[in-house]
């Protein structure tokens, strides 16, 4: 090779180094993402949140906590997120590697023989055998000039923090089914417990109104009435049964065990915290685990694309091998030396379009994963809108519920005592306050219900029970 030649690839391998840097680009978050207004009628500039409390923090119940950490050490989704990670970690490291040199060896033994006619002997045919050993080490290397490389470990990177940011997305999700699920199994067991304690007194009921048909006071219409009224109740015991067993294997399968029983305490003992704080929307980026793996989504398509754009570019490539071959064993290390050393540039011109296509397809995931992280991000904005409003109202029914259910308790005693010992009022009125005070009294336990999920369903909108 001439000194021009080298000079001149010499130049070529420095232009291609200077333009590197302007084939693939750094990595930023878009600034055309806003967080402003996620809130609805929330304008908060305190950074504290309930996001940051730890879950055995935020819930008081031992039960309760001890079904959490059950969970998060048995549930099979949570599991199967774990084996991802391991997955993406694999592939991250497989991805360091390409940076070093392929090496491998190479020993065999070649056998040939050949047929030739000679005359010396009347025109037979000689076979010649031939045995040929051979040992050497072959090497290749590609050189990183354009960043397909670099480009290829940021997104394998990417998606190993993706997996992991899934994982605990899939982590909060858990810990908000199983104390969502937890709530309503005690909301279940209050509303059950207010039903039978209705019926007992419905039965008791029952045996005055035939009392006071017996004193002509009432008539028998009054007797069916309140018989229909005791099977009322009745019927809704069965409902709130089947809704406590149906619950409870919920649990269990959200624990990762087969159906069973779950050991808990009562609605009316659970605490919550005082400070509900929500902080600020932009806090989302970084503790909205589904909102961190829809950026990390899209910084692997970001890069995708980077690395498709390197395929317009020459490779560089070296290759060497080196070895010994000889036809005999004995001198097998003498004389018998090989090496090679090759160096290129290969450069696509014509592969029937595919780079091009390559980098249309990239360009195009690229804007979806935009359009991922963007939805994800409203989307995390609308749910802690709704959590928050759902507890602000639950909260704003409390002492109206609390005077509805008092009014209505005086209003049974009154209408009772009334049609006991005058004739001021019939059974009608007796059965409608009954009646209003029992679903006065369930709604009660649903709002009570209510401002529990709405805690449980702001921290994990928030992003709270991974950290």
């Amino acid at each position: 090779m001439t000194n021009s030649s080298n000079k001149y690839i010499l130049m070529v391998i420095a232009a291609v180094l200077l333009s590197a840097c302007s084939i693939t680009k750094k990595y930023e978050r878009p600034t055309t993402l806003s967080t402003d207004r996620l809130y609805r009628d929330e304008a908060s500039t305190d950074s504290a949140t309930i996001a940051d409390m730890p879950w055995q923090s935020v819930f008081k119940d031992e039960k309760l906590n001890a079904l959490i950490q059950k969970g998060l050490d048995q549930n099979l989704d949570l599991k199967n997120a774990i084996e991802n990670i391991v997955q993406a970690r694999a592939s991250l490291r497989q991805s360091k590697l390409v940076y070093y040199p392929t090496l491998q060896l190479d020993a065999s033994t070649t056998h040939s023989k050949q047929s030739e006619a000679s005359l010396n002997f009347g025109g037979a045919n000689i076979n010649t055998l031939t045995t040929t050993y051979k040992l050497g080490l072959s090497t290749s290397w590609e050189a990183d000039i354009w960043g397909k490389l670099s480009s290829s470990k940021r997104a394998a990177l990417a998606t190993y923090l993706a997996t992991d940011a899934a994982k605990q997305a899939v982590q909060t999700q858990l810990i908000s089914d199983i104390a969502n699920n937890y709530f309503l199994l005690l909301a279940y067991d209050k509303q059950l417990k207010i039903t039978q304690e209705t019926l007992e007194s419905r039965i008791k009921n029952v045996a005055t109104i035939k009392d006071l048909k017996e004193g002509a006071i009432v008539t028998g219409a009054a007797v069916v009435q309140s018989e229909a009224n005791q099977h009322a109740a009745e019927v809704l015991i069965p409902d709130l049964k089947q809704s406590i067993r149906e619950t409870e294997n919920a649990l269990n399968i959200l624990l990762g065990q087969a159906p069973g029983p779950i050991e808990r305490g009562e609605l009316g003992t659970q605490i919550i915290p005082e400070n509900i704080a929500v902080g600020m929307p932009s806090q989302l980026l970084q503790n909205r685990p589904d909102v961190r793996q829809a950026e990390f989504n899209f910084r692997v398509a970001f890069e995708s694309t980077n690395l498709a754009k390197t395929y317009f570019y020459p490779s560089l490539t070296l290759t060497a091998s080196g070895g010994f071959s000889n036809l005999e064993l004995k001198d097998f290390f003498s004389n018998s030396i090989f090496y090679s050393i090759i160096g290129g540039l290969t450069q696509p011109i014509f592969n029937q379009g595919k780079n091009k296509l390559r980098l249309t397809t990239a360009q195009s995931q690229q804007l979806q994963a935009y359009n991922n992280f963007q939805q994800s991000l409203l989307t995390a904005g609308q749910e802690v809108s709704n959590a928050l409003y759902s507890y602000q109202m639950a909260v704003e029914k409390e002492d109206s519920r609390q005077k509805q259910i008092e009014a209505l308790e005086k209003a049974v005693d009154f209408t009772q005592q009334l049609l006991e010992y005058s004739s001021a009022t019939n059974y009608t009125d007796v059965l409608t306050s009954e009646q209003n005070l029992l679903a006065a009294q369930l709604s009660g336990i649903n709002d009570n219900l209510q401002k529990l999920q709405a805690v449980v369903n702001l921290y994990r909108a928030l992003g709270g029970g991974w950290k």
